[in-house]
């Protein structure tokens, strides 16, 4: 099948790590992956989170970009809410200044924190409706607010020759008909929602909102020399899923992150739910099988890849297998 493959990097922190060596690791990930032949390679946002050191994809990114030469570089993704939408669009403007033509801003709309680190990012701001942050962001990057918007006149620069690539990730209907609406391509999260069912819907609705553009499709994958190796190192991987109270739910890692989130919203009671994440392993060609599989299914054209497994020395391998199965593929 031909489609492209890129790859999205948490920053993962091994047992006992430092920051340092797992953002330098974060680094040789993107170098490795250029290397290969992968087209995409985008670092996610997350706040106060044990384990992961990625909090400023836009930092993160232009230091990737440093880097490298030719892999597009992004954010996978910025957390709008949080933010100016004419401050993202300065700095991914910015960086799209300092690397023509490789780089790409993904949008979420999750809060991609516990709360007190939501609470902090949101000092001074005043609540707003994502869709309209969504929107005012797009204005930024295509010039800025006609004649007779509130302001007109703010542009935000520098002005690039070649405009950041634009993507809504998300796992909802409601952000396809968003991403289509806005003219942006959209990401359906299938390494957080992996439903088929649901995949297929909401893939369905970009593809009938946008006239027929192919959605791409972020999974977490992992590749090994045989199927029961690739078992051995997801086997004990997990989503644990709280839901409070309030009504609030959120997927986490553990059961001490659950309690943590839940002492943190000020929550009377919550339960938990233990699952298993969906996760595309095994060897190389069962990998392609099934990314072939979902290719042809849903009209994937292009497919971003979260490898889950913590043991850096097992994510590089990961990726070389799967670029060696179909090199024209990852190319």
């Amino acid at each position: 099948m031909n489609y492209r493959l890129g790859l999205l990097d948490k920053s993962p922190l091994a047992s006992g790590d430092i920051a340092e060596n797992a953002l330098a690791r974060t680094i040789d990930f993107a170098r490795h992956a250029e290397a290969l032949g992968y087209h995409r390679f985008w670092v996610a946002e997350h706040h106060g989170f044990p384990g992961l050191a990625s909090s400023a994809p836009e930092l993160l990114a232009a230091f990737v970009i440093a880097r490298t030469t030719r892999i597009r570089v992004g954010s996978g993704g910025v957390l709008l809410q949080h933010y100016s939408p004419y401050k993202v669009a300065e700095s991914f403007n910015l960086l799209a200044a300092l690397a023509p033509g490789r780089v790409d801003l993904g949008v979420g709309k999750a809060p991609g924190g516990f709360p007190l680190s939501t609470k902090a990012l949101g000092t001074g701001r005043s609540p707003t409706d994502f869709a309209d942050e969504l929107a005012l962001l797009d204005v930024f990057l295509n010039g800025g607010p006609p004649e007779g918007h509130p302001l007109h006149g703010a542009v935000a620069k520098p002005t690039p020759t070649f405009v950041p690539e634009r993507f809504l990730l998300g796992a909802s209907s409601e952000s396809a008909l968003l991403a289509a609406k806005l003219g942006w391509a959209f990401v359906y999260a299938g390494h957080l929602n992996g439903d088929r069912k649901a995949m297929a819907e909401i893939l369905t609705t970009y593809r009938q909102a946008s006239d027929g553009q192919a959605p791409i499709l972020a999974l977490a994958a992992f590749a090994a020399r045989t199927s029961s190796e690739a078992e051995r190192h997801v086997a004990d991987l997990k989503i644990v899923r709280v839901e409070l109270d309030t009504g609030q739910s959120v997927n986490l890692g553990t059961e001490e992150q659950a309690a943590e989130f839940a002492r943190q919203a000020g929550a009377a009671s919550y339960r938990i739910e233990e699952r298993r994440p969906r996760i595309v392993a095994g060897t190389p060609a069962q990998v392609r099988r099934e990314l072939d599989q979902l290719s042809r299914e849903f009209g994937i054209r292009e497919f971003i890849l979260d490898t889950p497994v913590a043991s850096a020395a097992e994510r590089f391998t990961s990726i070389e297998l799967l670029a060696a199965e179909s090199p024209a593929a990852a190319a």
